[in-house]
Parts: C-alpha cells; structure tokens; sequence
C-alpha cells in the first residue's frame, strides 16, 4: 500500500468506502428533470441572444448593415464585432503570444460565431433579425482536407499572428530549428538513439492507422443566463449573478472585472462535459448583453451548434524495429494531425508527445515526429477522453507483432512492459500481472490468429486486447473544511462540475473517517464555499478525498478532545432541561487519546460498550479545515516511466463477411484502481467509456463537403451514435492492490479505458484485413473485395 504520507492511508477495514449502490446525492434532481442547465434557466423580463454564424467554412465579414433588423419589432439590442464594449472583452488568458479578439469579423469555420450579436424578445424574433442582417463576406479558401491541406501548393488559412500554439498553454513553444510552412506546423521529439535501435533490430514492421474525428455531444448545449443587480451584502456597485457556467464563474467574473463574492452562481448542473473546460461563447457573453440592455440575457447553443471536437482526425505511419523474440527496440512514429480551427487545443496534437503510448515500453528509442494541419473542420475546446489520444498505436504495434511471430499479443505485451520503477526496470508490475491473469480468466481467453475462426452461426470470430495506466493528475490542491453543527457533521462544497461523483466520494471518506453511515453527512452546496473537489482524470476522486481524509481525521481529534472535556466539565443545564439532573458522562476521566468514534457514538477504546451518541457528546461547534494535495501521482513524476496501477481490456467482436455487419459480442475490463471508492462511479464510468469507444469506431464520422467546407453530419440523425440497442454487455472485475498513493492507495481510472482501435483490432482479426473507423458495413465488405 502507497498511501504512506497521509493520516489513516492503510486502513485494512472499511465500512462505508468501496461499498456499492450508495445513491448520488444530486441523482434524484438528474433523473426527475429537477435539475437545472443553462438552457433551463427563465426569469422575468428575460430576453434573448444569439450569434451571426458563419454559413461558409473560411470567411470574413467586410460590412455589415443593420438597419432592417433592428427596426423588427421585439429586436432590443444588436452588437458587432466593431463596438468598444466588444473590443474590451477578452477571455482570461490561458496561453502565450498573441490572441485574437473575443469576437471579430472573422469565422474559420462554418458555423463559427462571427461578427454580430442580436438580442430580442424571444429567439423567433433574434432568428428573424439575423435573417435581415445586410451582409458583404468575402470568401476564403478553406480546407477540409487536411491530407490536401499539407500540400506545397495548398491556399494558405491562417494568419501566421494567430496560431494554436498562442492559444494553447499546454502547446509547445514554436520549435525555431522547424519552423511553420503554408499551413504546417511541426512538433518532434526524440527519446534514445532510434537509428542504433533500427540496426539492433532483426525485423521490422510498418504500418498505417487512422484515428478519426469525432463528437463530444455535451447532453445540455452550453449557455448561460445572466443579469445584475443590486447586492445588499457587498455594496460598491452592481453584482453579477449568472447561471450555465458551473465551476467557472469566477474566471467569467474576472472577464467582467468582478471579484468572486460579487460574481453569483447558484446551480450545480453543467452537463457531461468531459475533460472539457472550455467555455462556449455563449456562456461567456451574457453579462455583457445583460449590462447593455438592463435586463436579465439567455444565450444557448443549439445542438447542431454544439457538435465540437472530443479527438481531432490524425493519420499516423508506424515504423518498429523487433528482435524475433517480440522485443521492440526501435519505434519512429510519424503523424499527420488537425490543428483544426484557431484556438483549436494541443490536446490530442503536440501535447501527446509529452507523454506517448510508448513510455511503458521497455524500448527508449522513439521519434515522434507531427505535423500539425491548420484546418477548418472544427474545434476541440480542450481535451476529451483519451489519455493519451493516440495510445492505439501501441496496442495495434502489439498485436501486429503477435500476428508477425504467432504468438499471443497479451505475452507480447508482458515481454515489452518496464517494470515498476523505471524503463530499464526488468521486474513486472503487479498490477498488471493481477490484471492479466484475471482477464484471462474472466474472457476464457484463448488466442487464434487472425482469420482462424469462425463461429456456429458462420460468422468470422475475433478478439483484441489492450492496457493502460490507471492515471490520476496530480495537479490540484484542495481547501477543505468540516464542521459539526448540532451533532451533525456537515461538509460544504461549491459542489459538482462535469458529471462526475466526487461530492460523494469525498462524503464516503468523512463517513468512513469519522466512523459514521454515509447518509450522517450533510454535503452543504454553496457557491460561496472554497473546497470543490475537481481535478484532471481520477482527482476529484481520489486526490480530493485525500485532502478531506486529512480533514476529517482533524476534526476526530477535535471532537474527541471536546467530548473528554465536557464528560469532565458538563455544560450547565439548560433552561428546559426542568430541573433534571444530568448523569454522569461513561466518558468521564478518559483522555482524549483513550476515545473513539465507532457507530456514530463516541466511545471508549478499550471498552466500547461505554458511548454517548455524537449529538450528546459534545454541544460544541466545532470546525476542521486542512488544504493540499497528496503526493504527486507515479506516472506524472515518471511520465508513463513508473507505473503503478494498470488496466486491461477486452474485446470479442464476430463479422458477417457476406453483409459486413460487425456485431461486439462482449467488453470485457479488468481494472485496478488501487483502490475502488464509489462503485457505481466506476462502474458507469467504464460503461461510458466502452460504449463512448464502440460508437467512434463502428458508427461515428464527419462528412464535408469538400466544395463549399460545410459539415454535412451536424445533427443526430446523420451523425451516428450507439443506441440502448446497439451496446454489448461490459462483463468488469475490479482489483484494489493499494498500488496509488491517493486516498487509502488508491490512483483512479481516468479516461485511459477510452480507445479507438481496440474493436478494428478484433475485426482484423476476425477477416484478416484492415477497416479504417468507422467500420460500417460498406467499409468491411470493401476491405474484403467484395464492394
């Protein structure tokens, strides 16, 4: 167990951690539509707004007439990109170098925001008055192509003053030894000697694979409704209260010049946004509109608005150099990546070569070399859910070798995996030794090679396999506080963010710390608090329940010592106590030390027969605070160098070969977390993410055409996603080896089950022939010759 620098890290029992089916304490407000989104948000006196977007896919804003929309009746307010108050908007700062403005006359993509703003009593009426807009766009080369759009002779789209690499804090520096050509950007790294690794080795294999573009489909589009008014708590001025931008109404305040106690955010719900901070225009413009007409402003993206990248398209060549054993000794790794429009993340681009899907392997000769397209496909705010996007090259170098050599791609995958401390550590990592042999017994697993098997039913049966890292970030520090109030113990928190159920987590560790049921704590939802347990992948979890064991533990010993003095000093009756006279304390002329609190009553240790319930022990209030973080997360000090806990994952999948319908048979995961906390968290979330993989390669695709940029699949019936009827059955067993050296040793599992070849694997190895994704039916009976 890792847990070592904490209070209580290696607890062996535990009552309320890791038990299943405890409820969500929001999931009632969720599943009976109480909840409210930004979309859901109606006031009095409440107008409306929308953007001018951009029918074209590269396209500029010459002049712009509003006369004839504004004399519609209803319209209240119509700003362009050319007003000051515009002009002085900026978002806060993430990155480097020069920005664009928050809003300008310029869209680089079709559907992009551009130029003018309209607000009206309702939004037929804001629909209408763009309609009326007189317009001038002078039409820009486009690409949507981005194989195309690397060519010499390719239209140049973007001015070299705005770049993602400006836009982006986790991007890069420009590398000035490879500087930007038409619209190519060029990010290489290189680990080792990969020429001498080449010479070393006694084969080699070359492969392609194509990772494609696909949506996040954020549940509740992104908007916000905001107005201001007089606060009666904080005087100097108006207050901002606005609502649809969880999490981040402070950075929204600070676009305003608001202090955070003048900056209002009541509600708690913002959709599944997934490692996906970015903030939609329309939950940053609001107060801005709100101020300029004097009323409460909604703005909320529609569905066809909200079709953002989670993965950006990438084309990637594999060159891996193997000694006859399966042992990798050389990889060069070349990519063609999207940049995708401006303002488009690193994330899934550069950033992926900081951390690769190579550093677990034992072989430290690696080139990485990416060129970065400019495009106008789209946009991807910041991450998604892959860690790191392109992991499957890995797993398809694995598997391509086990075909190779005959051999099974699991004991290829033991032979090339470093050991637990570094990547010239020769000794096997528990955890995916754990993993291994559990998988294999929950999958029956039997490998064949590809094409070698064909089911009753005449159907070509396949399988793949792939691991991970179970990761946590490691970058947030937490300010917790607790409190008994009453005989109660209450936790207050700014609350929940993106989907996830780290409020509950973090209650489950008070309760376990404290000795008390789940449901004796009160989580007190409060914008105003500090303590918000959100994090990169697994922290929310793991890191922030960390930070609140150390807090709780703080607050057991306040308690007790309070007990141990009022058992020896009572409180003087009250006065409706009626003259009855107070017993003596079991607890009386016991320290502190000699206490404990087990069931919900404080007790002796040595005798706990002797209790007093804990709303009698003490009357006190009494308060606990504790800020920081645990220590820093294995894989981040190493980057993928160490490891500690790992995950497994499998697939079975059969091919019809005369309809080229792939049905998955089955998921299977074997996981370990270190250590499971919520249960049903980690069951759904790799649920999610199995289905999430499913979707991106059996059904999803954008489709452009090429002629005019415009994106033909922006809509839910012409961009496929799995159905209830479409998902397989995802069979789990879930290992805790205390591995992590989060909350109890536990590390998470992120985003990293996420993947994007694992089913084409498993079709490969069910006909023998490549399907690049989506692998839809014309795709596969073209693979195999007959389309």
């Amino acid at each position: 167990m890792a847990d070592l620098a904490g209070v209580n890290g290696q607890r062996e029992s535990f009552r309320v951690v890791g038990k299943p089916n405890l409820p969500g304490i929001l999931s009632y407000a969720l599943a009976t539509g109480v909840a409210k989104f930004g979309i859901d948000y109606v006031l009095p006196d409440m107008l409306h707004a929308k953007f001018l977007r951009s029918p074209y896919a590269n396209a500029k804003v010459l002049r712009v007439d509003t006369t004839k929309a504004r004399a519609i009746p209803g319209v209240v307010d119509i700003v362009t990109w050319e007003d000051e108050d515009i002009k002085q908007l900026s978002s806060t700062p993430f990155g480097f170098g020069a920005r664009r403005p928050w809003l300008d006359n310029i869209a680089d993509q079709e559907n992009a925001e551009v130029a003018v703003i309209v607000v009206a009593e309702n939004e037929d009426i804001c629909e209408e008055a763009l309609r009326q807009l007189d317009i001038e766009w002078e039409v820009l080369p486009h690409v949507v192509d981005i194989l195309k759009g690397r060519q010499a002779d390719a239209p140049v789209i973007r001015p070299p003053e705005f770049n993602n690499f400006a836009a982006d804090m986790f991007a890069p520096r420009p590398d000035p030894e490879h500087p930007k050509r038409g619209n190519v950007s060029f990010a290489i790294t290189v680990q080792g000697d990969v020429d001498a690794g080449f010479k070393e080795a006694d084969q080699v294999i070359e492969y392609d694979l194509k990772m494609p573009t696909f949506a996040s489909h954020i549940p509740n589009p992104p908007g916000s409704a905001a107005w201001w008014f007089d606060d009666p708590y904080y005087g100097g001025g108006k207050s901002l209260h606005i609502e649809g931008a969880v999490q981040r109404k402070d950075a929204i305040g600070a676009m305003y010049g608001m202090p955070p106690e003048k900056t209002v955010q009541e509600g708690l719900f913002q959709g599944g946004k997934y490692c996906d901070w970015g903030m939609r225009k329309s939950q940053e413009i609001t107060p801005l509109l709100a101020r300029r007409t004097g009323r409460p402003v909604r703005c909320v993206n529609t569905r066809e608005e909200t079709f953002d990248f989670l993965m950006n398209e990438r084309y990637m060549h594999l060159k891996v150099g193997i000694k006859n054993n399966g042992l990798i000794t050389a990889v060069d790794d070349f990519s063609i990546s999207d940049g995708g429009a401006q303002g488009n993340s690193a994330f899934g681009t550069a950033n992926d070569q900081g951390y690769g899907p190579y550093y677990t392997l034992k072989c430290q000769n690696i080139r990485q070399s990416m060129e970065i397209v400019d495009s106008n496909r789209g946009k991807m705010y910041l991450s998604g859910q892959h860690c790191p996007f392109n992991w499957d090259a890995g797993t398809m170098a694995i598997y391509l070798i086990a075909e190779k050599l005959d051999r099974d791609p699991i004991d290829i995958a033991k032979l090339n995996l470093h050991g637990p401390t570094a990547q010239t550590d020769e000794s096997p990592v528990p955890s995916f030794e754990a993993c291994l042999e559990e998988g294999k017994k929950l999958m029956n697993w039997n490998w064949h090679r590809a094409g070698d098997k064909t089911l009753p039913d005449g159907r070509r049966h396949g399988a793949s396999f792939r691991y991970q890292i179970c990761p946590r970030h490691a970058f947030s520090g937490y300010d917790c506080k607790l409190e008994l109030r009453k005989g109660q113990v209450h936790m207050p928190t700014q609350g929940p963010c993106t989907g996830i159920y780290a409020v509950e987590c973090n209650a489950m560790v008070v309760a376990e710390e404290l000795g008390l049921n789940y449901e004796d704590i009160k989580v007190d939802f409060d914008y105003r608090e500090t303590f918000t347990p959100v994090g990169g992948g697994s922290d929310g979890t793991t890191a922030s329940s960390w930070a609140m064991k150390e807090c709780a533990n703080i607050l057991k010993q306040k308690i007790l010592e309070a007990a141990a003095e009022e058992a020896e000093n009572p409180p003087p009756p009250s006065m409706f106590s009626f003259g009855q006279p107070q017993e003596p304390s079991p607890l009386k002329g016991h320290k502190p030390g000699e206490l404990d609190i087990v069931d919900g009553s404080v007790c002796v240790r040595a005798d706990p027969s002797k209790a007093v319930p804990l709303a009698r022990a003490t009357s006190k209030n009494i308060f606990a605070t504790y800020s920081g973080r645990p220590p820093a997360s294995i894989w981040s000090t190493g980057m993928g160098r160490m490891l500690d806990t790992m995950n497994t994952a499998y697939c079975e999948v059969a091919v019809d070969t005369e309809t080229g319908e792939v049905e998955i048979l089955r998921f299977g995961v074997v996981a370990d977390p270190g250590k499971v906390m919520r249960p049903t968290s980690l069951e759904s979330q790799i649920d999610q993410v199995m289905f999430f993989s499913q979707g991106c390669q059996l059904l999803e695709e954008y489709v452009y055409d090429e002629r005019t940029g415009v994106r033909l699949t922006a809509n839910m019936l012409d961009y496929k996603k799995p159905t209830i009827l479409d998902i397989p059955p995802v069979e789990r067993r879930f290992l805790e080896t205390r591995a992590g050296n989060a909350a109890y040793g536990a590390s998470g599992i992120s985003h990293s089950l996420a993947n994007t070849h694992m089913v084409i694997i498993a079709i490969h190895n069910a006909i023998g022939v490549w399907v690049d994704p989506p692998a839809t039916p014309d795709k596969v009976l073209k693979a195999l010759g007959k389309a």
